[in-house]
């Protein structure tokens, strides 16, 4: 999955380059690059540990903002409302690995538990070759914020129209519902953290409906930026040529489904109910009545109501 992943977004940016966005393009990726060896990939080569990528991977977010800004030559509220989100999202997770680094040791002195599962997978699989494909797995991430990550905020960067669409009006929407419910759900699950037992499971909140409410906020965060970008993307068709014009909506169209395969497959919910289920006695229980990822009630519930909406047969 993760070489094909790093083929389609090599193969987008090449596309990209053909584009009016080339220039803003190039120059946040020579940013990722740089950001991402030296935060990233030399501290791998070095401990063998893939967590620093928590730490690149969200300020390379908010640099795409800082790029939109500075090189996008498009109408100045747009450009502000860009670098504003994606500042949003990246210090707002770059800043909490900074805080977990220093208080926990993660990242310094120990692995992630999602990336120790990823080192599983890739002894398992790929014994001969698991280095490689971990360092592949940073590089990806990288790839990410320089092409489909970055596509919509460049697209947006050089809008130069001075009017607010309502797709942009919606996406803005989803993106503060996607973002208020992923901080709900971090405070509710350090809440719970401070009061409950090691080994409890925490299902309260919106961990009543889903098992994963963070990771589903951050979707929707990403989304939102998707749709935004719906309106500045279609006024690109008269001026940039099919081709291209097709590869940077395909770009737009894959940020949510990036990122619902890394927050669901890769490095969010499954590798962290692997180690959930094996530690928790009671999360097994969690699993059977609750949504993993889309915010739902919980099993019990619904099928309570159902049993209130069911006619007695008596009657």
């Amino acid at each position: 999955m993760t070489q094909v992943l790093t083929v389609v977004f090599l193969a987008l940016f090449g596309v990209s380059m053909a584009s009016s966005l080339a220039e803003p393009l190039v120059v946040n990726g020579l940013a990722q690059l740089v950001l991402f060896l030296v935060v990233a990939v030399a501290p791998f080569l070095r401990t063998g540990r893939m967590s620093y990528v928590d730490l690149a991977w969200p300020f390379g977010v908010a640099a795409i903002g800082i790029v939109a800004l500075v090189v996008g030559d498009g109408a100045v509220i747009r450009r502000i409302a860009v670098v504003a989100v994606y500042l949003f999202i990246g210090l707002r997770m770059g800043i909490a690995a900074l805080w977990m680094a220093v208080q926990t040791g993660v990242i310094r002195r120990h692995e992630f538990p999602r990336y120790r599962y990823r080192r599983m997978l890739a002894e398992r699989d790929h014994p001969r070759r698991a280095e490689l494909h971990l360092l592949n797995e940073i590089v990806l991430q990288g790839l990410a914020n320089a092409t489909v990550l970055a596509v919509p905020a460049m697209i947006m960067a050089t809008n130069p129209s001075g009017s607010v669409s309502a797709p942009e009006i919606v996406g803005l929407a989803l993106w503060l519902f996607g973002y208020a419910t992923e901080s709900t759900a971090d405070a509710q699950k350090l809440a719970f953290a401070r009061r409950a037992g090691e080994n409890d499971v925490c299902d309260v909140g919106l961990w009543r409906f889903s098992r994963h409410p963070n990771y589903f906020g951050e979707w929707l965060v990403w989304t939102g930026v998707a749709v935004a970008a719906v309106p500045s993307w279609l006024a690109l068709g008269d001026l940039e040529p099919t081709m291209v014009w097709g590869a940077l909506g395909l770009s737009c169209l894959l940020v949510p489904v990036v990122l619902y395969m890394t927050l669901v497959l890769i490095t969010g919910a499954v590798p962290a109910e692997y180690y959930s289920v094996r530690k928790r006695p009671d999360y097994r229980r969690y699993q059977e009545t609750t949504s993993r990822f889309f915010l739902w009630p919980p099993k019990s519930a619904r099928e309570d109501r159902d049993t209130n909406r069911r006619p007695d047969r008596a009657e």
